[in-house]
């Protein structure tokens, strides 16, 4: 039997220092789902995560609250590993950045580093910021303050370390520049530009200013830094020791990497130092670094020290863990910021899960029992069920395509385009007409189709909703799968399907909005101070403007993000004449628009064209549809025609 091919994936370690949130959540379950999809395809996978232990911010917080720091770091360790248990993330290692075996290997490398030359004692002398735990030059913070998280700096200097990171900028650049190494694209021109071109100075590895940290074995008043501590994670789990000969049977088998998963604040660290690292330990380098949006809540970056949260616990025993694992995964656009809010999370389960899956596999089972006691077997199909049947044995190719880019998003609307066709093929096909028409044959014929759609459907969303997977190939009396065999239409000759209960409860979302607020999960501690603040400020704006009639500042202006968007699809939006759905391609990302232009334009007329899309525009829900901007249009009395550029311009180029 031929070895499998291996996979190895990691998310960052992530800073256990407060609370956990739905941030976090989002590049773990994203990685769930590419290392789920990858075992499916047959490879060997080691799905790697953990946490990032040391430094100063957590130092001080063990100290504020009267404890070691091993023991501060040890609680909130426990949290992590319970929330990934609640939503059924198949890590292969859980690795902590104060593991004994970690510490000495970090101490190893440290150490081989200084003796082959690529680490000399020098003094720092720089800005640094504590909340990244980051040093930076006086020309690459933004507007005096950290480019990363736009707080204060201050001036610092130390005997440190330094690693030579200046020796290996050429090979980081032709790294970068010359291969797909890093996406999405936009981020390699950022490193490139605003590190590498603007000078990429020696960096500062080990720190004098506290204690909690790796030993410098050779230099007890260092400890080892960040960079070389916490990057190295990556091949300290799998056994890698600098003073062997041989790398440990791990490494060898698993490095390099195939995929390091991250949000788009730490590529800096991942696309230019650890490779830098990596070259001077003469080790083979990752095959590919993405970088996903942030997740925002209350139009900012999700984060426990702004304190715009949103607690992954409370929502759990509530919604359940697919409900989360699918919104996260599909309402994040592949390299673009994402945005929570209750409404469209609602939203989302209710139409998606509970509307389009959910009474797709009831209506199909029910069918099947009522008319043939669950027991349904291949026919012969006739023309209408052609279109059906060549979209399911389309349908593993394409979301194959997109999960090779790393694109769950992708691969989850293509899943569900056919749960809509299935959905529509029951209007067209009307087995509750065939029955009374007494053309059992053909029902049947209509009833296999049906289920041989949700058969291909519950296999291919077991790398992104594992159990919800599970409970729909539950009622047509199939297996959890361990592949992707066997997809093709008619692979399964006969079915005895039983029905179940429903997959998931359809939600009051006017009720459960009520609960959001009630609970304080839309808005806790500091956001609530910070969102009131900006309504305040929102307020005195708009009565400021209405005094001046209508004026507002080229700030206000700027505010709206205009970008240039191609439509890729276009489709009427059922039981309304007005509205358009559009699918948009804004740069890397794809986005859905819903429109009220039917009486003006035609889908047809729409594919192709180039328009102009506001796309920081908060989501709303439109026929059960989350609309993700806005286009913009030109009316003069019943005549409306669209705002398009004057000539070809690249999707998502900025419109200013």
């Amino acid at each position: 039997m031929a070895e499998k091919e291996k996979f190895y994936i990691t998310t960052p370690i992530y800073y256990p220092s407060g609370k956990w949130h739905l941030g976090h959540c989002y590049t773990t379950v994203y990685g769930d789902a590419v290392a789920r999809f990858k075992r499916m395809e047959g490879y060997d996978v080691f799905y790697l995560t953990g946490t990032d232990e040391h430094g100063q911010k957590i130092e001080k917080r063990a100290a504020a609250a009267g404890v070691s720091p091993k023991q501060f770091v040890d609680g909130l360790v426990a949290e992590i590993k319970e929330l990934w248990n609640a939503l059924d993330i198949s890590y292969d290692k859980f690795i902590r950045t104060t593991d004994d075996y970690h510490v000495a290997a970090v101490q190893k490398i440290f150490k081989r580093l200084y003796e082959q030359g690529d680490v000399y004692k020098a003094k720092y002398k720089g800005k640094y910021c504590t909340p990244c735990e980051a040093f930076w030059t006086e020309t690459q913070l933004k507007d005096g303050k950290c480019p990363d998280c736009g707080r204060e700096v201050q001036d610092a200097e130390e005997e440190s370390y330094f690693f030579r990171l200046s020796k290996y900028a050429p090979r980081v650049r032709e790294l970068l520049t010359q291969t797909d190494f890093l996406q999405p694209e936009s981020r390699v021109a950022e490193m490139v530009n605003n590190f590498i071109d603007a000078g990429l100075e020696d960096l500062a590895v080990s720190r004098t200013s506290f204690k909690w940290g790796v030993p410098v074995e050779f230099d007890k008043g260092h400890i080892v830094y960040v960079w070389v501590d916490a990057l190295s994670n990556y091949i300290t789990a799998l056994g890698y020791n600098p003073e062997s000969k041989e790398l440990s049977p791990q490494m060898k088998k698993y490095w390099s990497a195939d995929l390091h998963l991250m949000a788009k604040e730490i590529v800096r660290f991942h696309s230019i130092i650890w490779p830098a690292i990596l070259m001077a330990l003469q080790l083979p380098l990752p095959k590919k670094v993405v970088a996903h949006g942030w997740l925002q809540f209350n139009g900012d970056k999700m984060s426990k020290s702004k304190g715009n949260v949103v607690d992954p616990f409370e929502l759990l025993p509530r919604f359940g863990k697919d409900s989360l694992r699918y919104y996260l995964l599909r309402a994040m656009p592949f390299g673009a910021d994402g945005a929570f809010t209750a409404e469209t999370f609602l939203t989302r389960i209710n139409a998606d899960l509970c509307n389009d899956l959910g009474n797709l596999v009831r209506r199909t089972v029910k069918m099947n029992e009522q008319y043939f006691s669950g027991k349904i077997a291949e026919g012969k199909a006739e023309s209408d069920d052609l279109p059906l049947i060549a979209q399911m044995n389309a349908l593993y190719g394409e979301v194959k395509a997109a999960m090779n880019e790393y694109k769950p998003q992708v691969a989850l609307e293509k899943i569900f385009d056919l749960v809509g066709a299935a959905n529509k093929y029951i209007d067209l096909t009307k087995p509750w007409v065939l029955i009374k028409e007494g053309k059992t044959e053909r029902l049947g014929e209509v009833l296999y189709v049906l289920t041989e759609a949700i058969r291909i459907t519950g296999v291919l969303l077991a790398p992104f909703i594992p159990e919800t997977a599970g409970k729909v190939l539950d009622n047509l009396k199939l297996k959890a799968p361990s592949s992707f065999d066997g997809l093709e239409y008619g692979n399964v000759k006969s079915y005895e399907t039983v029905a179940l209960d429903a997959l998931f409860p359809r939600l009051d979302v006017k009720k459960e909005l009520a609960e959001f607020e009630k609970s304080g999960e839309k808005e806790d501690g500091k956001a609530k101070s910070k969102a009131d603040k900006q309504n305040k400020e929102k307020k005195e704006d708009k009565k400021e403007m209405s005094e001046e009639n209508g004026l507002i500042t080229i700030d206000e202006f700027f505010r709206t993000q205009l970008r240039v968007a191609e439509v890729i699809a276009c489709e009427k939006v059922e039981k309304a004449d007005k509205l358009l759905k559009l699918t948009l391609k804004v740069g890397e990302e794809t986005r859905t628009v819903v429109s009220g232009i039917a009486k003006h334009y035609t889908p047809e007329q729409m594919v192709g064209k180039r328009v102009v899309l506001v796309a920081n525009l908060k989501p709303r829900a439109m026929r059960g549809i989350e609309s993700q901007g806005m286009i913009l249009c030109a009316s003069e009395g019943d005549k409306l025609v669209l705002v398009t550029p004057e000539s070809a311009i690249a999707s998502g180029a900025e419109v200013c």
